[in-house]
């Protein structure tokens, strides 16, 4: 019997699915072995810390001793691991929930976020998003949590979208929108500023967020014969819809949100399938003047919401050669490594 090739690619597409789904599974359940291993000796730590540092010091080493190729027993993670206890004495809730991420996610969690309904919401967003540890901390220290959950916003989603489709555009809002990869200078203007946007567009795509692809910039409509010009435009694959973006470089004015409802008509007329849900705006920034824009988009018919953003503020040219570099100051520290161990 002939072998089908196209049959045999299908095969071989699959084995390789089941074997990535496999290594996934193993991946996770070592994990969740560890982070439960980890408990299980914070346990023991806080039930002999009168013994005091030197019992914890005696413990590395002689872990060490017998296991010498293991990794994670120093001094410093053994007191992580008390704290670990301390701070999630539940074993279930530990294995369920916490061992869904790695310990250094969670060592992260520990030292940068306080309480557990936030904790949860960061440990959630790495699973959603595949965060590493380095973006979780990226986002922990730009506030994310308080942008999408705790900040006021402002937008009309709720009253023109349909409740699932209104309340998850709603959670995927940020305010202010951190664009700390652009720098500012007196006078810029809109389309220097998407400019900027544009040449980092995959670092622009991380704090937009999880959903977001990119489309164009400059998007070209033609409405009877006269040519527009939208700034950015985006589809999002988890709201399933065309995301108009206006920049605008100082205050919300009221007039923007009308400018940017024709857009979003046009979107929908000239793009929009009808697998697509409706067409969103979302206007930026310096300052959005909230009581004026919650005016403005009061009688507006489609789907906007108004953010901040901010950009990173470059040191005035006077201070750039009086402040040490980052060479400088790598150097400086390693100077004083060396004499340290001298």
């Amino acid at each position: 019997m002939l072998m089908n090739s196209q049959e045999y690619l299908q095969i071989v597409g699959d084995i390789k699915s089941k074997i990535k789904r496999s290594q996934h599974k193993a991946m996770v359940a070592a994990n969740s072995e560890l982070i439960s291993l980890y408990w299980s000796i914070g346990r023991v730590l806080n039930e002999h810390s009168a013994w005091g540092n030197k019992f914890i010091e005696n413990l590395s080493q002689d872990i060490k001793l017998d296991f010498p190729n293991a990794r994670g027993y120093s001094v410093r993670n053994l007191k992580y691991m008390m704290r670990f206890f301390k701070e999630y004495p539940d074993l279930e809730f530990v294995q369920s929930v916490i061992a869904q991420i790695p310990w250094t996610h969670n060592l992260a969690l520990m030292e940068k976020v306080l309480g557990n309904t936030e904790r949860l919401w960061y440990l959630e967003q790495t699973l959603t998003n595949g965060w590493t540890r380095d973006w979780l901390v990226t986002q922990i220290d730009n506030g994310l949590y308080e942008r999408q959950t705790l900040v006021e916003k402002t937008s009309n989603f709720q009253e023109r979208l349909d409740v699932p489709l209104g309340n998850l555009a709603e959670q995927t809002l940020k305010d202010p929108y951190i664009f700390d990869f652009v720098d500012y200078r007196d006078g810029m203007i809109e389309r220097e500023v998407e400019r900027e946007l544009v040449s980092n567009i995959t670092k622009l795509l991380l704090e937009l967020g999880a959903g977001f692809a990119f489309v164009g910039n400059q998007y070209h409509i033609e409405v009877e014969n006269e040519d527009f010009y939208i700034d950015l435009l985006f589809y999002h694959l988890k709201l399933r819809c065309f995301i108009v973006v206006e920049l605008k470089s100082g205050d919300f004015r009221p007039e923007y949100t009308g400018k940017l409802n024709f857009y979003i008509s046009a979107i929908d007329d000239l793009l929009k399938q009808e697998c697509d849900n409706p067409t969103i705006g979302l206007l930026l920034c310096k300052n959005k003047r909230g009581m004026i824009a919650e005016y403005a988009l009061r009688d507006i018919e489609k789907p906007i919401g108004i953010s901040e953003y901010k950009l990173f503020d470059k040191l005035p040219k006077e201070y750039e050669d009086v402040l040490p570099s980052a060479e400088d100051i790598e150097r400086r520290i390693g100077m004083q490594i060396e004499n340290d161990d001298a």
